[in-house]
């Protein structure tokens, strides 16, 4: 396949907006002689006037020899090999170009491992001993190298290694808008799907088949999803219907790599435009299916409304430039759901901390097998939903003694956004903001500190170890 190359008279990609180490590591590996390109959301971002958060690049240099090029490099990963490349503040991911082509005579390759000496004949020694004479020494048995392309019999991708061209690297990758090459050679573009194209259309398409390619990974049509979402762009026709038939896929994938996807899916900024969109498709159903179900239903004749209002809550917060945790981001969004739960426990009988408690831990058991949050997290949204009742206690030392615990700051997030959605108890959260502004919690007080100028630490002195006089060094030990 000839690709499209989109010289730089004919794009808007500029160096200067490249982040300094990246263009060190590009130049170092063309140095070195080696095919070296900036890749994926980082050039979509770039052509689309947008900040890009990653800066990736590819290569046909592989991680052995990235590593032996770059003294800060470190290789990390099973399913997927990768370098990254440290700097004082920054990590730079560099990736071998892949092929989604099997390998051949190398999937027949294989290693001897070294196993110990059976010991029950008398006599033969375990390993690292010798073999006595007229005793023959076990045989090393062969075992296959595990293959560098693995996938189940449904067609999922569970190990992808085979290094390829930069053209098989293209179109293995997911959307068309993320498999664009940006050559710091001749600093053009270089495009083997079509990529500008549907970047002009605003448009997420798979690259290949997509009922191949989402059973291949699921996560693929979560990412579609995100994408659609993060940039305003409509998704392709056949790849959105592979995606409302197949969308059930997504339960295969692991838990624990959903649980990563669904932060990247609510605290990037347009988690309201996600949420609507996983609705849309079908896809919040598969991820939380009990919350899901429960979304359905009714609370005293009110629609359950308050995960889109919190999720718009949320990307008000992120676009002006406060921090989301993990656990309040769930509080916020499951809250009244798992309040619901634990007022069932106690009506039962069970007191209100062990019924928060089994509500949290029912709610987590739910998801386990889906989206695994883990327990942390569950115990931090506990804290976050019981700290409540202690806003009620204005009197004495206790707002002092509360503002300085864990978690009082998240706490307050969440009372904030309560009062802000129901427009009640506002004399409760005006009497906390004006505390908070004459007694700053213990996290913005260490903030202020570090600000201040501190003398310099001095390096402790090292001791110097007295060398031995020549007759000392001839003296027998006792």
């Amino acid at each position: 396949m000839n690709p499209i190359i989109i010289s730089r008279s004919e794009h808007s990609l500029s160096r200067k907006w490249i982040s300094p180490n990246a263009l060190r590591v590009l130049y170092r590996l063309k140095e070195g002689g080696y095919f070296s390109y900036l890749v994926g959301g980082g050039v979509r971002d770039l052509l689309l006037g947008r900040e890009p958060k990653d800066f990736d690049i590819a290569t046909n240099a592989t991680p052995g020899e990235v590593k032996k090029l770059f003294r800060n490099c470190r290789l990390i990963g099973r399913r997927f090999r990768l370098a990254h490349i440290y700097f004082h503040n920054d990590i730079v991911e560099v990736a071998t170009f892949r092929s989604s082509t099997p390998e051949g005579p190398e999937a027949e390759a294989k290693v001897e491992v070294k196993v110990k000496a059976r010991v029950s004949e008398p006599g033969l020694l375990r390993e690292g001993g010798s073999v006595p004479a007229g005793h023959t020494a076990p045989e090393a048995p062969m075992r296959p190298r595990p293959p560098r392309m693995l996938k189940t019999e449904g067609g999922m991708i569970l190990r992808d290694n085979v290094f390829g061209t930069s053209e098989e690297d293209a179109l293995r990758r997911d959307f068309t808008v993320n498999a664009l090459f940006y050559n710091i050679a001749d600093f053009s573009v270089i495009d083997y799907v079509g990529g500008m194209r549907d970047l002009r259309q605003g448009l997420i398409r798979i690259i290949g088949d997509p009922d191949v390619r989402f059973v291949e990974d699921p996560v693929r049509m979560v990412r579609a999803v995100r994408f659609a979402a993060l940039l305003g762009f409509g998704i392709e026709e056949n790849t959105y219907r592979a995606l409302i038939e197949l969308r059930d896929n997504v339960a295969l994938a692991s838990p624990a790599r959903l649980y990563e996807e669904t932060l990247k899916l609510f605290l990037k900024g347009e988690a309201g435009k996600t949420y609507d969109l996983l609705k849309k498709t079908g896809m919040f159903g598969v991820l939380f299916p009990r919350v899901n179900e429960w979304l359905d239903t009714e609370t005293e004749g009110f629609p359950h409304i308050r995960i889109g209002k919190a999720l718009e809550w949320v990307d008000a917060g992120i676009q002006a430039g406060r921090q989301v945790s993990s656990s309040l981001l769930f509080a916020l969004m499951l809250g009244q759901y798992i309040e619901e739960k634990a007022a069932e426990f106690g009506a039962a009988g069970v007191s209100p901390i062990a019924a928060l408690e089994q509500a949290v831990a029912a709610f987590l058991g739910e998801e386990t097998h889906r989206v695994q949050i883990p327990k942390k997290v569950g115990l931090a949204m506990r804290d976050i939903l019981w700290n409540q009742r202690r806003f009620e206690r204005t009197g004495g030392k206790h707002p002092l003694y509360f503002s300085k615990r864990p978690g009082f700051e998240e706490a307050f997030d969440y009372l904030r956004f309560q009062c802000e959605l129901t427009g009640e108890k506002t004399d409760l959260l005006e009497w906390w903001k004006a505390f908070i502004k004459k007694h700053p919690p213990a996290r913005a007080e260490a903030e202020e500190g570090q600000k201040r100028e501190r003398p310099p630490l001095k390096a402790p002195k090292r001791r110097r170890r007295r060398r031995k006089g020549a007759s000392e060094m001839q003296k027998p030990k006792a």
